[in-house]
């Protein structure tokens, strides 16, 4: 992308997900949704805008329809579509999957409409709701046209560019970003406003599909069964439709960098003029190998990275001009995998153009270029600077491997490249903050309005990505932000930073939080323990980090700000507010401001009480904030758990002790099951011990009706009758209750709950019908 002089427009910050939807909703009549993640918050948002009343571009309030499956949301779309309303929907993986039949009639029919997917893994040995190309890959001979955003500011640009390119060409779009990594980014970007999108959206074509709907004052028929003396001819009738999608687009881009100031082409290139070496990659990967390619021909190396932006139709022509006339091997990475097949879909089709342009007479290079392909990144696997120049350095081999995968350890076919972790491009953001926490305790949320208030309210350029679990509500989250004066295309997680955060106490038995730190950076800790008894409360190996990283060590009790605070549990506003007066980029009177008034925006809509609750929290927290003085020495034991017990299954010592560990990354080819088939059991060994509060059983008042043991998600509770006999030995604490059954006279009853298991979410507490007659509220 190339930027040229245009007038100042909005900036905004928002995820890939917000970024493409706001496009979408503002150039669109109808829209039929059916969530699935990641990107069911497109929908969500295109629902909630049109039940606020808010108009697209021509004034109307789009009609939003949630349907009971994706197939019938694609049915509602491919009937839209006929009836001349300019009709969209978001998707992903199988739900994508789900609306190829409708595909490939939308297609057939030639009816311009866009889909918007969050791309993601499309469950094959087992389900993974992270982000690939394998669902749009499946796609692909539909007859859809595929257009692949890579970054947040590009979700935005591409929706609107795939919009008015449908509508002239009448070929549908399918554009597609990465789900999660850009799907679920917040980044600040420039805002696309009304008037952009009307001087861009062709009328022509608006009215165009209009005058072709299905009217019964012009009755036609469409939808025929056609006999083999004339379908393969109809089929191809529509080939003059596809052969000019690629100017169609271009012209597009030309358009839009001409009114937007952005400048695309369906391939760019970037790296030294006379590379040897270049990668060709499409996605969010893009973002980790300009940064490697920047810093690798400032060495003075001589390579290059090609963008794809539009992958079908795919233009043999331009991709062979976009190409420098010295490279001699061109390296193709998908994020996708095709058993069987040659080659994953983008190596085929660059390898396809290369052979064709070049029998054609067409290039002007000496030799044709070899091409090599590789996978990475499948289901939001890591893709870092280091791996594209693992990939570099395998493409200048004479002897390289012309199948490849980067990003694991493949210790089974060895198609996996070394990769050198110590490669640097020496690209840092000034401020890099990793946050721990819980699922539902607020980090991310408070993290994204962190983002905001910093992108919105400064100049600094913002950047924000959550790592989450599949198990969401009580699993860890890391949140990963970055700010700078530059803009950033950092598409990786943070390993230097110079702001660390842990929400959660007990995480320090569990996880090493300080492994990311750099030399000199600051640990804020959510503690139960003052400033002046936190470290004695610490494991060894976590004092020994802060002594010889020579981190700043600053404690605060979260919870109880909060409770104070009327929050309960959501501890989130507090630690923001901590983060704000430690980071420092503004004063702190001025970020306390920008704070309540993000917060106002965030909550306004539940009531002045919540809002007063959370303002308290805002200011109690820097009440609350205290440094720790570091001793020179570390004396305690190191105090990391042992997760798994050492009786624990083979299985389970090998693989699931790696998983719990947060170190799955490190798991070899050899480790995984071959066709999914995991042994049973296994999640007996996972003590999450997350809960601050669990329930206990009082059996002066219990009625014996099983329900808090019945109702418990995590199957935390057991409700135990037996004989008084079992009882013997048993400590002073046990408590029991006489069992009231005629089937089981003279038994004694139980309610156990299992301290590790639990996670503190009060359901139990909630639903239990038993109230003490003494204590109000006691239950």
């Amino acid at each position: 992308m190339t930027t040229i002089e245009a007038p100042p427009r909005s900036i905004i910050v928002v995820d890939g997900n917000e970024a493409a939807a706001s496009v979408a909703f503002r150039t669109n009549e109808v829209m039929a949704i059916y969530p699935i993640t990641p990107s069911s918050p497109m929908g969500e948002l295109a629902d909630a805008w049109a039940n606020q009343g808010q108009a697209n571009v021509w004034g109307n309030v789009p009609e939003v329809i949630e349907m009971q499956s994706e197939a019938g949301a694609a049915g509602t779309v491919h009937g839209s579509l006929q009836g001349g309303a300019l009709t969209t929907t978001f998707t992903a993986s199988q739900g994508l999957l789900l609306m190829i039949p409708n595909m490939f009639k939308i297609a057939g029919e030639l009816l311009p409409a866009v889909f918007h997917v969050a791309a993601r893994t499309v469950a094959t040995h087992a389900l993974s709701i992270f982000g690939d190309h394998s669902d749009v890959m499946a796609t692909r001979t539909t007859g859809w046209a595929m257009l692949a955003s890579n970054s947040v500011q590009e979700a935005h640009d591409f929706a609107l560019i795939a919009q008015a390119a449908t509508l002239e060409s009448r070929v549908p779009f399918l554009h597609f970003f990465d789900g999660f990594r850009t799907s679920h980014e917040v980044a600040k970007i420039e805002e696309i406003s009304d008037d952009d999108i009307r001087a861009l959206i062709p009328i022509d074509g608006v009215l165009a599909h209009r005058s072709r709907r299905l009217n019964p004052d012009q009755p036609v028929i469409r939808g025929t069964a056609q006999n083999p003396d004339v379908f393969f001819q109809a089929r191809e009738a529509a080939n003059s439709y596809y052969d000019v999608v690629p100017d169609i687009v271009q012209a597009t881009m030309d358009r839009f960098a001409s009114r937007i100031g952005r400048r695309y082409h369906l391939f760019d290139y970037v790296g030294a003029p006379d590379a040897t070496e270049v990668i060709v990659m499409m996605g969010s990967g893009v973002g980790a190998a300009e940064e490697a390619i920047a810093a690798l021909t400032e060495r003075g190396e001589k390579v290059g990275l090609l963008k794809v932006r539009l992958f079908r139709p795919f233009s043999s022509s331009a991709l062979v001009a976009a190409l420098p006339t010295s490279v001699k091997t061109v390296a193709v990475l998908d994020r996708t995998k095709e058993p069987g097949a040659l080659g994953e879909p983008l190596f085929q089709d660059v390898a396809t153009a290369i052979v064709e342009e070049t029998q054609k007479g067409d290039t002007s290079w000496p030799v044709p270029p070899r091409v090599i392909g590789g996978r990475y990144g499948l289901s939001s696997k890591e893709f870092t600077p280091a791996m594209t120049a693992a990939v570099l350095s395998e493409a200048a081999k004479e002897d390289g491997k012309r199948r490849f995968t980067v990003g694991i350890v493949d210790d089974v076919t060895h198609l996996s490249l070394d990769v050198d972790e110590d490669f640097d491009t020496g690209r840092q953001a000034r401020i890099r903050a990793v946050f721990y926490g819980l699922g539902a305790d607020g980090t991310v949320g408070a993290n994204k309005n962190t983002v905001k208030v910093i992108g919105q309210e400064t100049d600094l350029h913002a950047q924000g990505f959550f790592e989450y679990d599949s198990r969401k509500s009580g699993s860890m989250t890391t949140s990963h932000l970055r700010f700078d004066d530059e803009p950033l295309s950092s598409t990786y997680l943070i390993e230097d930073a110079n702001f660390v955060a842990c929400h959660q106490f007990e995480f320090l038995e569990k996880v090493d939080v300080l492994r990311t730190a750099e030399d000199g950076a600051t640990f804020l800790l959510n503690s139960p323990y003052g400033a002046d008894e936190v470290w004695n409360h610490m494991p060894g190996y976590v004092q020994r980090q802060i002594i010889a990283k020579n981190i700043r060590f600053f404690v605060v009790d979260g919870n109880a700000v909060a409770r104070d605070a009327g929050l309960g549990g959501r501890i989130n506003t507090v630690l923001q507010t901590c983060f704000f007066a430690l980071v420092g980029t503004r004063p702190i009177e001025e970020e306390i401001v920008a704070i309540k008034e993000t917060i106002k925006k965030t909550y306004g809509k539940f009531g002045d009480v919540v809002l007063q609750k959370n303002y308290a929290a805002v200011d109690g927290a820097v009440a609350a904030l205290s440094e720790v003085s570091v001793p020179d020495t570390a004396e305690a034991e190191d105090g990391m758990k042992e997760l798994v017990p050492a009786a624990a299954p083979d299985f389970v010592q090998r693989v699931t002790a790696m998983m719990l560990e947060g170190k799955g990354n490190l798991l070899p080819v050899s480790a995984l099951p071959v066709d999914g088939t995991f042994p049973t059991g296994t999640t007996q060994f996972e003590k999450r011990s997350i809960a601050h509060e669990i329930p206990i059983f009082d059996p002066e008042i219990c009625i014996e009706c099983a329900k808090c043991a019945l109702v418990c998600p995590h199957a935390a509770i057991r409700m135990k009758v037996f004989e008084p006999e079992a009882l013997e030995g048993s400590p002073e604490s046990f408590k029991v209750r006489q069992f009231r059954s005629r089937e089981l006279p003279d038994h004694v009853m139980t309610i156990q709950v299992a301290p590790d298991d639990c996670t503190g979410c009060g359901v139990c507490v909630d639903v239990c019908p038993a109230k003490s007659k003494e204590e109000v509220k006691h239950k």
